[in-house]
């Protein structure tokens, strides 16, 4: 991969992992090497799965992750929802696990006084084995700010470092990477890990000024903190 690219951009290692979801890795990495600002659908379940959750809800989850957690995997953003890259098998997991705890929203009236509970937690679309997703340029600085549309859409151990990605414009794209893989190897949160984000971020909903921060995109996720 270039050696050109911005430093906040995903690495040629990082590269590397997200090709090799594909039947045929050498081929996106020469796509990439031609068009480093061209999107590309990938499957999910064997080297990873992918949680979408609406923009708002998930960077509140993401918050979650780096100020009171073990911090995340990549993450992405893509037409208004947050892809939250995580471990094989995290698909078919969370939606049990949000049930077991009574976070689901299936088939529960949501307008019944037992339903407000749940109602924090809004649907949360989990890609797993079958499924694919879009993901971002490797590059940002020349994403189109309206790429292709999507397809359909445990931590056990020491964290490999990952690579944090900023926004660095006023002119946000529709596609980019806010944590972008810098390894071959990037830790991924399984189920657990993002249900207990999930369950915080919808706990702290209801305490959130009317106010938003100044600058959303100014946040900043330190890697170093990762646990």
């Amino acid at each position: 991969m270039s050696s050109a690219w911005n430093a906040s951009d995903v690495t040629p290692d990082g590269a590397a992992w997200l090709a090799s979801a594909g039947t045929y890795p050498r081929s996106t990495l020469a796509l990439w090497e031609e068009r480093p600002d061209a999107p590309v659908v990938l499957p999910c379940g064997s080297v990873f799965d992918v949680v979408s959750a609406p923009a708002m809800f998930g960077r509140r989850m993401l918050d979650r992750l780096w100020d009171d957690g073990p911090g995340s995997g990549p993450v992405a953003e893509f037409r208004g929802r947050m892809l939250l890259f995580a471990a094989p098998g995290t698909a078919q997991r969370l939606p049990v696990l949000l049930e077991w705890e009574e976070w689901g929203t299936r088939d529960r009236d949501r307008d019944a006084p037992e339903a407000r509970r749940t109602n924090a937690v809004p649907p949360l679309l989990c890609h797993g084995t079958g499924d694919a997703v879009t993901v971002p340029a490797p590059s940002e600085r020349t994403t189109p700010a309206d790429p292709a549309p999507s397809e359909g859409p445990a931590r056990t151990g020491p964290a490999p470092t990952g690579t944090t990605a900023p926004a660095r414009s006023a002119t946000r794209s529709a596609s980019r990477w806010l944590v972008a893989p810098d390894t071959r190897q990037p830790w991924l949160p399984g189920p657990e890990v993002l249900l207990w984000a999930a369950v915080r971020a919808a706990r702290s909903a209801v305490r959130i000024s009317i106010f938003p921060p100044a600058d959303q995109d100014a946040k900043v996720y330190d890697v170093s903190r990762r646990r």
